[in-house]
């Protein structure tokens, strides 16, 4: 059984071409591959820290769960889809909602622990019905608009956690790590996530030095005199240990607020799914099923005993789209160090001690990289956004999703943000294409190119209208 873990060594190894792809099956030598795990775990790690504190779980925890759930997504999808599982920032708004209503650690974990079910049911009904399925409720306009708000949506933990820690840094980190990705060459240009990190590290420390503390917000947003660079943390973490576990509880109203969170999950999946084959140039349709299915399997094991969601990292998208190595051997040896961290406190403490300046940099690149896949999705897929049938549904689902617009039904469930604008963007579409004149209809097709038999030009005509 082929469970996709032999790579073919990519050229010498050492210097891809300018321009070249390393493709999913294919690997640099095994010091790179190793190094470019490092890269995905460090650009992982912030907002995997970052979502579990805001959900009140173990954030070592998190990052071992993320290993295991890796481990498990390559080896479901037999190695074709190129990921890393991290702790799903979905679900941030769900934690609140449940604690505020005197929910538990057990009752959050309990609550996503059935998203995680219906998820592999989803993907199970992907698997046996076909891709098709997905691409008939979310056309190329749906998931351009999906993959562009899941990405911006992110914008506002830059704006509003990260930058405001440390403008100066974060906008030397920036351009640092803009330069890199341009201007170097060979090995060093597709680490450059990596080295504006590294950077930055040596930045603060030297600014602390230099200049003293810092007068800004904090980690916790309080703003006071602090230092750019606090390695207070590391000094007291252990260097061994295991991180803490507990089981789920479950109550029907914590379930029923989780629940809707299930339609962003099945779009970040799509639009992940989508984006990785647009980057590799290889149809991935088959494994949409699996990779959904396999998502929810890993956010039913984490869950279990305690840890968070877990699902597709939208921040890894970024990786690949700025090193071009889609090699599924850095994700197993990502998954190998998440693994590692997460018995390990103190190393977590080290990469957790990153200045929020230092994230805020490199988060404007990597953040605005996701979104701008969704325009690459719309550009491939030939999306006339002079169509108003286009054009409405992604306008609405865009300012919500980006603005985390909330739709309040009753005082325990609500919907925002991602969920809420993946929804608009998919029923509008439908809804507005079940009124809109034929002549809309015909302006581009409904599926994608070559997924499926739907929307074919009838025989003699050019467009499927009749006409010729």
């Amino acid at each position: 059984m082929d469970l996709g873990v032999r790579w073919k060594l990519h050229g010498d190894g050492k210097s891809p071409a300018p321009g070249a792809v390393v493709r999913p099956d294919e690997r640099l030598t095994w010091p790179r591959t190793v190094g470019l795990g490092a890269q995905h775990v460090v650009a992982m790690f912030g907002a995997s820290f970052v979502a579990p504190v805001l959900m009140g779980l173990d954030p070592n925890l998190a990052i071992m769960m993320s290993g295991v759930a890796t481990v498990i997504f390559l080896l479901a999808t037999r190695g074709r889809v190129p990921s890393y599982l991290g702790c799903s920032l979905s679900f941030v708004g769900v934690a609140a909602v449940i604690r505020a209503d005197g929910g538990s650690s057990a009752t959050v974990t309990g609550a996503i622990l059935v998203v995680g079910v219906v998820l592999f049911l989803v993907g199970l009904a992907v698997q046996r019905f076909g891709a098709r399925i997905i691409h008939a409720a979310m056309p190329p306009i749906v998931t351009g608009a999906v993959v562009m708000l899941i990405g911006f949506n992110l914008a506002p933990v830059t704006a509003t956690t990260y930058w405001p820690q440390d403008q100066w840094t974060a906008l030397l980190v920036m351009l640092f790590t803009g330069l890199a990705v341009v201007c170097l060459r060979g090995f060093w240009s597709r680490i450059a996530i990596f080295l504006g990190l590294v950077f930055g590290y040596l930045i603060s420390w030297i600014f602390d030095l230099t200049l003293g503390k810092i007068h800004s917000a904090d980690a916790s947003g309080k703003v006071t005199d602090h230092w750019r660079l606090d390695l207070s943390g590391v000094s007291h973490a252990d260097w061994i240990g295991l991180p803490t576990f507990h089981g789920p509880t479950f109550q029907w109203s914590a379930i029923l607020v989780a629940l809707p969170v299930v339609i962003a999950l099945v779009a970040e999946n799509a639009g992940h799914v989508k984006a990785v084959g647009e980057m590799t140039g290889e149809s991935l349709d088959d494994k949409l099923g699996t990779a959904i299915s396999a998502d929810g399997v890993a956010s039913v094991l984490s869950t279990a005993v305690g840890g968070p969601p877990n699902t597709t990292y939208s921040e890894n998208i970024g990786v690949m789209a700025a090193t071009r190595v889609y090699s599924t051997a850095a994700y197993w040896a990502a998954a190998c160090f998440a693994l590692l961290f997460g018995v390990c406190p103190k190393f977590g403490a080290v990469v957790a001690a990153i200045p929020g300046g230092v994230l805020g940099g490199i988060t404007v690149i990597l953040y605005g990289m996701i979104g701008l896949l969704g325009a690459q999705i719309w550009l491939h897929g030939k999306v006339d956004l002079r169509n108003p049938l286009n054009l409405v549904p992604a306008a609405a689902g865009i300012i919500i999703g980006v603005g985390n617009v909330t739709m309040k039904f009753t005082d325990t469930f609500s919907l925002s943000g991602i969920a809420l604008g993946t929804l608009v963007v998919i029923t509008g579409y439908h809804a507005l294409r079940a009124f809109a004149p034929a002549h809309l209809k015909t302006q581009q097709p409904l599926l994608d190119e070559g997924t499926s038999s739907y929307d074919k030009p009838a025989e003699g005509t050019s467009d499927g209208s009749g006409t010729p």
